[in-house]
Parts: C-alpha cells; structure tokens; sequence
C-alpha cells in the first residue's frame, strides 16, 4: 500500500490529528548525506549492530519463556552482490511487523535541522544514535534502502518497507518464510567500494569483531591450485566470548598473551596486564595491558579499544582512561558509556569520570601488589615501566599519592631504592648546613664519570636520572617534599655540592683577583652556544686547578623546554662556570708570575676605575642634584656619561694588558682545557690544540 505521510523533523510543531508524530525527511536525508558524509563507514556498524540486538531480545525471550519457537541458527549475515549492486544484512531475531515499522522506522523525534547541525557538528558519532537514527545512517551510502521483515509474534505478517530517501516510503505485505529482518542496501554511486569484500570484511573486523552474536560474510578461502577458492564452511569474522568477558580464575597466562597478539600483532609481549570486572556502581570490564616504554618512540596512543556491550565505539579514549594510560594497550567494555558518544561528551560525564578515576585505581593497586609480592621481579620490569609511572605521577594526583609506595631510584651501581628507603640512606650523610636533603644524581655516568667518582670519593650516593621525564618528575618531588633538592654531580666541585660549611674565603688582593680572572677570562675557547663565568675558589692544593660546572636551575630549565616547542629559555646559551681553584700550586705559579710581570702596569687602572666609580656613584645619588638648575643637572649628567666612557676605555685596556700576557701562558690554557675535557666541551680543533700542547709541555 502506498503510504504518503509526510515524516516532520519539527515534531513541536507538527503534532497530526491522529496524534502520531510527524517527518519531513527532506532535512533527514540530505544531513546524512552530506554532513556525516566523512564518518560514513560506521553505517555498518549500526546496522549489524541492530541486527545483533535483534538476535539478543529473541534469545531473552525465549530464556524467559516468551518465546516457545525453535531458536535455530543465530548467525548474523552480511552478503555482498556486486552484480545487483546491493549491501544486505540479516539476522533471525525479533524482526517487525507493520507496527513495529511503522513506531520505529516511520516515527522519528528529531530537531529542526539547523538547531540540530549547530548543536551536532562537531562529530557524526553523536548524530548517530543520538536520536534513535542508526538505521537511518545506512542512507549515508545507499540511493534505496529496503527491508524485508517478519515478526517471531505467532500469526504475524511478513512485510517490506521501501524508501529512496524521499520523503516517501512504501510498505506492503510480503511472503517471507523465516523469521527475522533483512535490511538490503542498494548502495549509491559515490560509495561502491562497500561492495567490496575485503572493505567489508574489514569494517567488520574493525567494528563487529568480538560481537556476542557470530556474524558471517561469506565463506572462508583456502589456497587451492594456487589461488585462494571459497570452501562451505561460514566465514565468521568475530568472537562471540572475547576474553574480557570471561572470568579471571578460568583464564592462563597464555590466554591472556593469545588475546594481546591478536589486539596487537608484531608485538613485544606486554609487562603484565589487568583484568577489570566492576558492576557497581557502574558496569565495565577489560583487559589492560602495560607494553615496554623506553622512550618516547614507544609512546603510541589510541591502542585501548572501547567497546559498548562488545559493539567498538572507539579507540580515542581520552575521557574514559586518565591521560597517563592512553599509552597502554588493551581493551574497556562498559554499557554506561553511549555506542555513540562525542569526545566533549566523554570529557564531561559524571559516569566516565568514575570509570576513569577506578581504572587509575585498579593500575596503582596492581603495581602495588607487583611490588609488594615479588620485589626482584618488579626492579627487573622498573627501566621499562618507568616513563609510565612518572607519566602518572605527573599528571594525576591520585596516582602520585598511590604510587609513592613503589616507585624506584636507581644509583650508578644499579641497585634500586623505594622513595622511603633512599631517604633514609642518604639523609645522613647528604643534608647540608640549610638542613635541605640533596639527593646527587647523573644523566650520564660515562660522559659525567670523573664527576661521580669525585662524588663517591667523598662518601655520597648518586643517582641515575636518565629517563626523558625525570627532569620533570624532580622539580614535581621537590615541589612536595619539604627540604628536598636534587643536584646534578657536575653542577657544582665537589667541596661545594652538599655545602657542610662556609667556604674558605679566596685570599687575594684586588688586582691579583682581576688578574686572574681576566687571564682564564682570555683564555677559555669558542664553545658553540655556551657562556662561560670565571669564579676564584680556595679549594685546597690537592684538588683540581680548574673544574667546569653548570648551574643546576637554568639546566634543567634548557630541558624542560627543548621537550616543550616554544617555551621560553629553550634557545638560551648553556651557563658554565669555570671555578678556578687559588690553592693549586700551578694556577699559584700564574697568580705569582702575573703579579710580578703585569700587576705593576694593572693596579693604576684598577685604582682610577675604583675612583671613578665612587665619583659617578655619588653623581647619581638624587641628593647630589638637589637645588641645582637645569642647566648644572645637564652639565652633571654629561659628566657622568664621561667618566662612564672612561670607566670602559680603562677596562679595555686592562683586558688588553691582561689578554696579551695571557697569550703567553700555555699554562693556563692547559688548565681550563683539561676542565673542558673533564665536562666533555673540548672538541674539534681545540682538542688536537690540547693534546699537542700537552706533548710540547712533556
């Protein structure tokens, strides 16, 4: 029968006088077409998905004795026929009779068209679904659609529902002996690459393939005569009791490792894995597993798939798992979560929230039962699951206060420490006259060697801070505990990295301290992007003439920022200090040679620079222009500016008397060379330069 009502979206507004609810599918069909255009492949999903259900209610029906029918054979079939150009799926379930047809295919709430592409178009995902429209998405790829239906109610009527995305439809009763619903797409021009099997069957794999229902495409191929040639046997394309949904006591370890391969083929086996089963306060179940992460090349996300009753949603799980676990691999389930769900959505829902939180919950407890039953076999997986837990530590909370209990420090002989333990080994020896605990460490212990055996020497332990987060990861543990710093072995000599005492003061005369100064200030090579500082320490004449440091703060800064692209202090120049030590009898021999060769010529310059200075000090002080004319205040400041021009002119020449005498000291050269060598700066023609140099002083 020809049936020419006329579907109204605006359903507020056109309320017929029978008192069903009206469509204009005018708005429906070209949205579909046009605006979920991109996300069309999903059609698939939904159609077999409801086929799925379909099947489902039959088997709760007949559980429940609703149903006294032979059940027969469930499958779900999806069939391609390239010649008649059509897509059908078909199930054995509930189907429909005119009613049902009519109360769930003609009768469609939806919103006028321009409210609902405002509010929705941002994501298909959220159009489909989201208004009872998953049948309808099979109009994104088809020109006509037809259905083909007969309902499991005794004495029912078999009917076929036609529409070609008019406002029209066409419903007339049919002959059709089995039960169930055939849903045949006769797909449109633009979309014939859904008639074509391996497109199917690996949209199938991707949406439908651990459906509770088999779903069969064709039949399976075997290499015959070489070629593949179908045999009789179904080719069913899913898993009907996909591991999540059985329980933990029935399954091996290498069930577990069976399943992981299948999720992720070519890979490592996993660390380990957790099996969630949680029915309140919400339903969810899954297997996670930890993957090896060394680096960030092994930071790959979107490998945990969310399913909605085992139907795939999606694998951008943002919202559903804290950020820290994206980088796990695995598999959610949850019914909570909406088969079609926007990620803005997923961001904001109480219920996703809890899931998140008691997934962050699940991972902290079953590190923690890791570390707790079997401490070696936990140290053995620390290097690999390392970035993980400081990932999680990093950017949850929760996750930090749970996970302190077992986190790792290593030291440079590779024995591992919990967070408590390592605190009470070194407080003793390693807090300084601030009473702040200074925990020594190395990112390097080949390239920092001489630093850390120096650091040994004088009884400290040292650390092995090597991974790509630990820069972070230290200034967030030093944020939270009270009097706790870290402190890179080569930031400082030795003497000075756990300051126990004042310093000894540096003995030495105004021009002597210049002098020096300015001779290794002279000397010091080109280093590409580096900045050097010249400091007088008296450090005793048994340690090293000159050690190369590099401030502790501003390195770690230059770190953080080359991991984050446009943050400020990424393209400053590394800073050195290069601390010369007074007491080492051969910077004492330069100290003695200089005095007597140059200090005579210096001292003038240095004592009319000190009078100087005083003079434009006191010129700058505001009382010095009080009740001065404008006039005077003029002929005052260019006085100044004078003596500042001075002030520079005697600088360049002491640097000059200073540069000059330097130049013929291949002693102090040798000196900041071998501080260069030890910090790993001297390189290229500067080392050819050094070891030469060395021969010739042999």
């Amino acid at each position: 029968m020809k049936n020419d009502n006329v579907v109204n979206l605006n359903i507020y507004n056109n309320i017929m006088a029978n008192g069903k609810i009206g469509v204009t599918t005018e708005n429906i069909f070209p949205v579909i077409k046009k605006f979920l255009y991109s996300d069309n492949e999903i059609f698939l999903r939904e159609l077999v998905s409801n086929a799925v259900d379909a099947t489902r209610k039959l088997q709760t029906l007949n559980s429940f004795g609703d149903f006294k029918g032979e059940l027969g054979k469930l499958d779900v079939h999806v069939t391609i026929d390239k010649e008649a150009g059509t897509l059908t799926i078909s199930d054995r379930g509930i189907g429909m009779d005119a009613d049902d047809i009519q109360k769930y295919i003609n009768q469609i709430a939806f919103s006028g068209a321009e409210e609902f592409l405002a509010k929705y178009k941002d994501t298909a995902n959220s159009i489909i679904g989201h208004f009872g429209l998953g049948f309808y998405s099979a109009f994104m790829v088809a020109k006509k659609v037809v259905i083909r239906s007969l309902s499991y109610k005794e004495g029912a009527q078999a009917v076929e529902w036609t529409c070609d995305g008019s406002p029209e439809y066409d419903m007339h009763p049919i002959e059709k002996s089995d039960r169930g619903t055939d849903i045949i797409l006769y797909i449109d021009d633009e979309s014939k690459e859904y008639l074509e099997k391996d497109r199917i069957i690996g949209l199938l794999k991707k949406y439908c393939r651990f459906l509770p229902v088999p779903v069969v495409c064709g039949k399976k191929e075997e290499w015959k005569d070489g070629k593949y040639v179908e045999t009789d046997e179904d080719n069913v394309v899913n898993a009907t009791e996909p591991l999540w949904t059985r329980k933990p006591t029935d399954l091996t370890d290498e069930d577990y490792l069976r399943f992981y391969h299948e999720l992720m083929p070519g890979r490592e086996d996993p660390l380990f894995w957790i099996h969630l089963n949680v029915d309140y306060p919400f339903t969810l179940t899954g297997i996670l597993y930890f993957p090896k992460v060394k680096s960030n090349l092994d930071l790959q996300r979107n490998r945990i798939q969310l399913y909605c009753n085992q139907v795939y949603v999606t694998d951008q799980v943002e919202g559903v798992v804290p950020e820290f676990m994206t980088i796990m691999q695995g598999v959610i389930d949850s019914p909570d979560i909406p088969l079609n769900v926007s990620r803005s959505y997923l961001q904001s829902d109480r219920q996703v929230k809890k899931i998140s939180s008691y997934i962050s919950k699940k991972v902290a407890e079953k590190l923690d039962r890791l570390f707790t039953s079997d401490r070696k076999e936990f140290e053995k997986k620390w290097d690999d699951i390392r970035i993980f837990i400081e990932y999680g530590m990093l950017t949850d909370e929760k996750f930090f206060e749970a996970a302190r209990k077992f986190y790792l420090l290593k030291d440079v002989q590779g024995q591992y420490f919990s967070l408590e333990d390592y605190k009470k080994l070194v407080e003793p020896s390693q807090t300084d006259k601030e009473s702040t605990l200074i925990y020594l460490y190395t990112t390097d212990p080949t390239a920092q060697y001489s630093y850390i055996q120096a650091a040994q020497d004088k009884g400290y332990s040292v650390l092995l801070m090597d991974g790509e987060l630990d820069s972070h990861f230290m200034s967030m543990l030093e944020s939270k505990e009270k009097n706790l710093r870290f402190v890179r072995v080569d930031s400082d000599i030795p003497e000075r990295l756990i300051m126990k005492e004042d310093s000894a003061k540096a003995d030495l005369s105004a021009a002597q301290a210049d002098i020096l100064q300015g001779i290794f200030s002279a000397d010091i090579p080109e280093v590409e992007n580096a900045h050097f500082i010249v400091s007088l320490e008296n450090l005793g004449e048994n340690a090293a003439p000159a050690t190369v440091t590099q401030d502790e703060f501003m390195r770690r800064m230059k770190q953080m920022a080359a991991q984050q692209p446009g943050m400020m202090g990424g393209n400053f120049p590394d800073s050195y200090q290069l601390i010369v030590n007074i007491t080492q009898p051969a910077v004492k021999k330069i100290i003695e040679g200089s005095s007597a060769s140059i200090e005579s010529k210096v001292q003038p310059i240095i004592d009319e620079i000190a009078s100087l200075n005083e003079e434009i000090t006191k010129g700058r002080d505001p009382k010095a222009s009080e009740g001065l004319s404008d006039e005077e205040k003029a002929s005052a400041k260019k006085a100044i500016e004078e003596k500042e021009n001075k002030v520079a002119q005697l600088r360049s020449e002491q640097q000059s008397i200073i540069g000059d005498y330097a130049r013929q000291l291949p002693e102090a050269r040798q000196i900041i060379d071998l501080a260069l060598l030890q910090a790993g700066l001297l390189k290229g023609r500067e080392l050819s330069e050094f070891i030469n140099r060395s021969i010739s002083l042999l």
